[in-house]
């Protein structure tokens, strides 16, 4: 189905797995001919086009701090502390 609408990330494979289940292969292709125009529409087109409003996939996935994140920004907050004490230093 990704020949015949816009699909540029994971939500978007995500929205069109949902409306595939929703709605159906056939309606689905036949909204995006409805959309019209020279490009493939985007999903959100299709979906305004359907009356439907897909799910937050967003939300669905937690993140959970690193390692390496976590020492990156340890570094980030030690050179912002020193910056900050050099600049106050600076001002007497």
């Amino acid at each position: 189905m990704e020949h015949l609408v816009q699909v540029r990330n994971e939500r978007d494979r995500a929205t069109l797995a949902w409306l595939r289940r929703h709605v159906g292969d056939t309606t689905l292709a036949a909204a995006a001919h409805a959309c019209g125009g020279a490009s493939k529409p985007y999903l959100s087109r299709v979906c305004r086009r359907l009356g439907v409003m897909p799910p937050d996939f967003a939300a669905s996935h937690a993140c959970a701090p690193s390692a390496i994140g976590e020492t990156a920004l340890a570094g980030i907050r030690q050179l912002l502390a020193v910056r900050t004490i050099s600049s106050l230093s600076a001002r007497r």
